[in-house]
């Protein structure tokens, strides 16, 4: 069999895969309806998941799962915007990597709205100017996001999804070779995290080489306008600017993950065998000795797995307390869940519920 014959196999392939897209796009209007009727949320990640999960235990030859989970990503974005178009906020800019896990979730034909700080996020769902916003909560390497952590627990808004991505850093110029390189663009961070790669190939180099900017997506865009320059940058904020990479998986580090969560005004009331939940701890007797320690006997007592916990200053109060953020292995319909935060529901800020990817 020559190439021709082979090319048009693929072709009679393709005519079939479309007929059936077509079919469960047919599906897929059909729910939209029924969920618009309902008032029911157009996002399951749980559902999603499962789709996944049940595909990857079938034969399927060359593909691996993470490759039947980016096509199916992709189907499940035009499904949701076939279903009930949705405006989906990140913190921008165009090309981070807040943009990058909004598109590993909602796929590239979602209709995005990149916005400038992570309050702003917070702000387009509580106006309903947006259904969905991603927003950092944690870098492995980093720690906590603050002010991400501030805004959950000042906002009545919930959690219901995360996602988590490798922090993949790219050199990418339009340069052939990296001696024609002047100048690189890019962030401090992205430098701190690249600083093995910067050293081995660019040791000898002046410090006004490296250009610090706001961002790698503004980095990206210097570096598509400027002769002899080079960008530090994400692989999405590559491709926006049209940039080839030079380099790939150039940080120094090959586990650095950031978590992202997915906020919206209506919690995820599903479960699924591998939940976390999120709540806010504000306790009442803060002043009294064991105060802390009476909560998490409670969640000893009831078997419940603290994975969690971090302390953050309440703004608004000017003689040093605290609240308490704090991640539990386990679903709020769990009934020890349950039990804790009803008991404790004058300390206790439920956050949401959602499947835990760690």
């Amino acid at each position: 069999m020559d190439i021709l014959d082979l090319r048009k196999n693929i072709d009679s392939v393709d005519d079939q895969i479309l007929k059936l897209l077509v079919q469960r796009m047919e599906f897929v209007e059909e729910i939209g309806k029924l969920k618009r009727g309902s008032n029911s949320a157009i996002y399951h990640p749980d559902r999603e998941k499962e789709i996944i999960e049940r595909l990857a235990l079938q034969p399927t030859g060359k593909l691996s799962k993470k490759a039947i989970e980016a096509i199916y990503l992709e189907i499940f974005g035009v499904s949701r915007n076939l279903e009930l178009p949705e405006i989906i906020s990140y913190l921008g800019p165009e090309g981070s990597f807040t943009h990058q896990a909004a598109e590993t979730r909602f796929g590239a034909i979602a209709d995005y709205v990149s916005l400038p700080s992570i309050q702003s996020v917070f702000e387009s769902i509580e106006t309903g100017r947006a259904k969905y916003g991603i927003i950092p909560i944690e870098n492995n390497q980093e720690g906590m996001v603050k002010e991400t952590l501030d805004l959950l627990f000042e906002k009545k808004l919930f959690i219901i999804s995360e996602i988590i991505i490798p922090v993949n850093f790219s050199l990418a110029t339009k340069e052939n070779h990296i001696g024609e390189i002047k100048k690189i663009y890019s962030k401090d961070i992205a430098f701190n995290q690249c600083k093995k790669f910067l050293g081995d190939y660019f040791g000898n180099k002046e410090e006004s080489f490296f250009v610090q900017v706001d961002s790698t997506s503004k980095a990206a865009q210097l570096a598509e306008k400027e002769e002899g320059s080079a960008a530090l940058c994400s692989h999405i904020a590559a491709k926006i600017h049209n940039l080839p990479i030079l380099f790939e998986n150039i940080q120094d580090s090959t586990s650095n993950h950031t978590r992202f969560f997915i906020i919206s005004k209506q919690a995820n009331l599903k479960k699924t065998d591998r939940d976390k939940t999120s709540i806010a701890v504000k306790l009442k007797n803060d002043d009294k000795p064991g105060a802390l320690v009476d909560l998490l006997k409670e969640f000893q007592d009831n078997n419940i797995n603290l994975l969690k916990i971090e302390s953050r200053p309440i703004k608004q109060i000017y003689d040093f307390k605290f609240w308490f953020y704090m991640d539990l292995e386990g679903n709020i319909l769990d009934e020890n869940i349950k039990n804790v935060i009803e008991h404790k529901k004058d300390e206790i800020l439920f956050l949401g519920s959602y499947m835990n990817l760690c």
